[in-house]
């Protein structure tokens, strides 16, 4: 049963969240370095939204063998999820700008990219940043019921213990749902997770508006005009399996893992041990793999200095840990991303398998 968003209150500050704060500002005082991303950001995120923009360029406007058509496919998929990480995600936070204008202006790019920035802000920022993996306020461990069950408190259902198998399909499919079922409930209704928020309205409700044609119109129309025939309906279905899978799937790696503990009926740790807590970093030392997922791979950070541009993840992950390791914090990390990932197969079996009795009798790291 959802907890009513009111009551949930974390305790007082505990020392770990004194400490790490002090720890923090005083590496940025010492390294005279911006908490935003400055001109590496800009730089960044040109790069991406031109790595899109070619593909999608190449796709529409150039002559090509069905191969190369598939490729740059699966091109502009990864291209669409390397722009949300990157550069929505940051300005969705406040932390690419000081600027609240450019702020708004790269947030925009989710729009752009199908989805509404506006409702982005209130179900990832406000509930699950504030809530990650409790019971019934965590609307990303909750979406995926009755379909998937992804914490121990969901009731099993008989077809669960393939969920681990059939799992890539669901996340091929997942765009399509957010950006036309999702997206369309939640602005009609203002309500997001069974919860009443301020329904979007006036200029807040024609941008998201706005958007969602701009996307239709080059993500839809545009290729239908210049390439109607059947093989491109394949070419969509490669592209948005690619961005589904990359999109969901790290999300899992962050806290659908064993690793993660799940808070059931009541938080007992303050909010900066809770978000320790529920969430595991993954591949640290992989550089490649962490520009591409704009620093997602250091969700332990993220979620602790959400404001902070993912630029500084790195060098924060060092403090981090010491912090941990100073007030005996447990810090979670995967070393690679081939561990991070066998760690979320291993979490869906287990999830799938579990007795369904009680959510207390479930072999997971539920507290309550």
């Amino acid at each position: 049963m959802a907890k009513d968003l009111q009551r949930v209150r974390f305790p007082a500050h505990h020392s770990f969240h004194t400490d790490l704060a002090r720890r923090v500002e005083q590496y940025f005082e010492g390294t005279g370095r911006s908490r935003h991303g400055g001109w590496m950001i800009g730089a960044k995120a040109a790069a991406l939204i031109a790595w899109l923009a070619a593909s999608y360029a190449v796709l529409m406007f150039v002559p090509l063998h069905a191969w190369q058509a598939a490729l740059l496919s699966v091109s502009v998929g990864f291209a669409m999820a390397g722009v949300g990480f990157s550069v929505m995600h940051d300005a969705n936070h406040g932390g690419t700008s000081s600027s609240a204008r450019v702020n708004g202006l790269m947030s925009f790019t989710l729009d752009l990219l199908g989805a509404s920035s506006f409702l982005w802000r209130l179900k990832h920022n406000v509930m699950h940043h504030a809530y990650p993996n409790v019971e019934g306020l965590d609307p990303d461990i909750e979406a995926g019921s009755p379909l998937l069950r992804l914490a121990p408190w969901q009731p099993r259902r008989a077809h669960h213990r393939f969920q681990h198998l059939y799992v890539w399909l669901l996340y091929g499919l997942f765009p399509l749902q957010w950006w036309f079922v999702g997206d369309v409930r939640e602005l009609a209704t203002g309500r997001i997770g069974g919860r009443q928020f301020p329904q979007a309205r006036g200029r807040t409700l024609l941008v998201a508006l706005f958007g969602k044609a701009l996307f239709i119109g080059w993500a839809f129309v545009l290729p239908a005009l210049l390439h109607p025939s059947w093989e491109l309906v394949l070419l969509w279905a490669l592209a948005l399996f690619t961005l589904g899978n990359v999109l969901a799937t790290v999300f899992q790696l962050a806290h659908c893992v064993g690793e993660a503990e799940f808070i059931g009926s009541r938080v007992e740790t303050d909010w900066a041990e809770h978000q320790v807590a529920t969430t595991v970093d993954f591949a640290r030392g992989n550089a490649l793999l962490g520009w591409y997922l704009g620093g997602l791979n250091f969700q332990v950070e993220h979620h602790l200095f959400p404001r902070v541009c993912h630029l500084h993840y790195p060098a924060l992950s060092r403090i981090v840990e010491e912090t941990c390791r100073t007030h005996r914090v447990l810090y979670r990390c995967e070393p690679s991303l081939h561990g991070a990932l066998a760690a979320n197969w291993r979490w869906l079996r287990r999830m799938g398998s579990a007795p369904a009795q009680s959510a207390n009798a479930d072999p997971a790291p539920l507290k309550n």
